[in-house]
Formats: structure tokens, C-alpha cells, sequence
């Protein structure tokens, strides 16, 4: 019994196992790989997690509920996250292509999502820039003695004390 969806073309888009087999013979040495799989994984996992998370991650616990937050969170990690993102990596893998194609292969009307999943990477990865930056900056001016804010600036529009 075979599933069929109403997706016309799409098994000429997604490659046969011989397309495949022939297609990675033909650009193996030109491909870059990994070292090992540990490099992989926590690749993957900085990728995912961002250190954002790990800052924000014990003051949302705290602040809606403590560990009754913590229980709905790792269910909902476990039953939606997870399975989600080894079925990216899995169709990324498959079809050789990334989060635009992916989508794009499986329907042309699903592009949308993998250019708003490239645009989101886009505007996270200026974030982190833009935060390594000040942190660097503060970590170079903190070298020096006296340390730039070891004083209050004079208070201009009167709101100190």
C-alpha cells in the first residue's frame, strides 16, 4: 500500500537511491566533511541551543513557576523539538540540499518557510555579532586602569541623587 499525495512532480524532484549513489561519487573529493562525529553533534547542538538560551533558560523557570515550567518543557522538547529536528536533518541529508531546497522540494508553495528559516538564522547571527562585539569591547577596555565606568558619568538631566 503506497501513500499518494497530491504533489505533482515531486518524485522528479526528490533523487532515486542510484541518483544519489552517483552524485556522491561524483563530488566526494571536492567535499568538505567533518573530522568526526563528535564535531557534528556539538555543532548541531550550538547551532540549536545558542548561548541566549542558556542565559534566559533559569530566569524563565523562576518566573513562570520553577520546576512546574520545567515539566511541560521537557515534554514538549521531547515530543515536538526533537522528532522536528532529526526530520530536517534527515530530509536536509536526503535530498542534499538545504533549508530553502528542502522545502522547496518538497512543494514549491512551502519556499516561504525555509527563506523565513534562512532569514531568522540571518537576524540571530547578527544578534550574536553584535553582542560578541560589546563584550569584547568590554573585555579589552577592562585591561585598563582606571576602568572607563569606575565613576558615575555627571548626571545632566537631574534624575540621580
Amino acid at each position: 500500500m503506497r501513500l499518494v499525495l497530491p504533489n505533482p512532480g515531486l518524485d522528479d524532484r526528490i533523487p532515486s537511491y542510484e541518483d544519489l549513489d552517483r552524485m556522491e561519487k561524483e563530488e566526494a573529493g571536492d567535499r568538505p566533511k567533518w573530522d568526526n562525529k563528535a564535531q557534528y553533534i556539538l555543532t548541531c547542538v550550538g547551532l540549536c541551543i545558542g548561548i541566549g538560551n542558556v542565559w534566559r533558560f533559569p530566569y524563565l523557570c523562576q518566573s513562570h513557576g520553577g520546576g512546574a515550567f520545567f515539566i511541560p518543557y521537557v515534554i514538549l522538547l521531547v515530543l515536538e523539538g526533537m522528532p522536528l529536528l532529526l526530520l530536517e536533518f534527515a530530509i536536509g541529508q536526503r535530498l542534499r540540499k538545504g533549508s530553502v531546497g528542502v522545502w522547496r522540494a518538497i512543494s514549491p508553495y512551502l519556499t516561504g518557510v525555509g527563506v523565513a528559516s534562512m532569514l531568522v538564522s540571518l537576524l540571530i547571527g547578527l544578534y550574536y555579532n553584535t553582542l560578541i562585539a560589546w563584550i569584547l569591547w568590554y573585555l579589552f577596555n577592562s585591561f585598563q586602569s582606571p576602568l572607563p565606568w569606575a565613576q558615575c558619568p555627571l548626571n545632566d538631566n537631574g534624575t540621580g541623587i
